[in-house]
């Protein structure tokens, strides 16, 4: 004859929870028989279910186990970690409850289940509510992404780069230079730079120094993403100095700018409106850049790299779809003057190095100088 057996259970806060799947919810059950005695040091059958809106709901997860007691009759076992015969534990929308969580067991170790037991989950794990997605705001799509509400959506700011400090550019939160700025000065000049490109990680070793080629700008945006090269594309135009966004906005059309209307204003001067430079710094002038050039051994890449700024040839990002051109051959630099519709830039490759004028929507590196 079978005795009938009864149980305490109690479903812990806590889970293991890590980057692979599955998910899991620890749980505790104190095992006991028809006279009160513990089961102690026993091998049980157990099915688990976990059940929407009511205890006698509709189950979404169902999983059977056999762990074994203890000798205090304690049997803990990981909801989600047994044998699945329904549902998946890791798609429960934890958000759609109450759930409520049902054993059955079978204290022989087989799935004859004599006992059952039903209670609500009146506080699900964070962790597992964390796991869900909320689709009002935006997925990442790479490490260190972080997002902000501007006030009527929230908007991605990309990873920044080691060193990189978090400012506020125009109420926008910005990656703004590194937070230990190394300058370098030319003795033929007098001029003071910063030792690397805007955004690099080191001082350039070579001309085709991967490291050394910082971010791609386009010219007059702050640095809200749009620069790193793992950034996306879109040709929406911004409307705005501030873009919701951190995607390269390539612009195939007259007046080939990321930005309608254009605004002649941006990046002038060290407090000038989206200055993407560390503190003290600023976007050199179209005079300041020849005054350089006219200081090189060649003028060609080669002088470029061979003079104390160490300029890299990180080619270019093309403003009609964002494909980037010409890396570890030519180097293109951004200044802070405008011409017509287009805006002056250093230009150089293995046969000449110029001041030439072109439009704001490429993406070019950027050297920043001391005020």
């Amino acid at each position: 004859m079978k005795k009938l057996f009864t149980f305490l259970a109690t479903t812990l806060l806590a889970t293991t929870m890590w980057a692979q799947a599955p998910q899991k919810m620890s749980y505790q059950a104190v095992i006991r028989n028809s006279d009160d005695a513990l089961v102690a040091e026993t091998v049980i059958g157990m099915q688990i279910s976990i059940l929407q809106g009511s205890e006698t709901g509709s189950a979404v997860y169902v999983e059977t186990q056999t762990p074994t007691t203890n000798a205090n009759g304690l049997v803990s076992l990981e909801v989600g970690a047994g044998t699945p015969t329904s549902g998946d534990f890791p798609t429960i929308n934890w958000a759609e409850g109450p759930y409520f969580i049902k054993t059955e067991t079978d204290p022989a170790g087989g799935t004859d289940y004599t006992i059952s037991g039903t209670s609500q989950l009146l506080s699900v794990p964070f962790a597992l509510h964390a796991n869900e997605v909320d689709p009002s705001v935006p997925q990442g799509t790479q490490a260190g992404e972080m997002q902000y509400w501007d006030g009527s959506a929230w908007v991605t700011v990309a990873a920044g780069n080691e060193g990189d400090i978090m400012t506020f550019v125009n109420n926008t939160p910005t990656w703004v230079g590194e937070s230990t700025v190394d300058s370098v000065e030319n003795p033929a000049t007098g001029k003071i730079w910063m030792d690397r490109n805007l955004g690099a990680s080191q001082v350039a070793e070579s001309l085709a120094d991967e490291n050394a080629y910082g971010g791609y700008y386009q010219w007059g945006r702050a640095a809200d993403g749009h620069e790193k090269r793992t950034s996306g594309t879109t040709d929406i135009l911004s409307d705005s100095d501030t873009p919701v966004h951190g995607d390269f906005i390539a612009s195939p059309y007259e007046p080939y700018d990321w930005r309608s209307p254009q605004n002649d204003d941006l990046w002038q001067g060290v407090n000038g409106i989206n200055n993407p430079c560390p503190s003290g710094y600023r976007l050199p002038t179209e005079a300041e850049w020849e005054t350089e050039r006219q200081s090189w051994s060649s003028q060609d890449a080669a002088g470029a790299f061979a003079s104390p700024l160490k300029l890299t040839a990180a080619g270019y990002r093309y403003f009609g779809n964002g494909e980037f051109y010409l890396e570890g051959t030519d180097g293109s630099y951004w200044s802070s003057t405008v011409i017509n519709n287009g805006t002056w830039g250093l230009f150089f490759s293995s046969t000449y190095a110029d001041i030439f004028g072109t439009y704001r929507s490429y993406g070019l590196s950027v050297r920043c100088i001391k005020d």
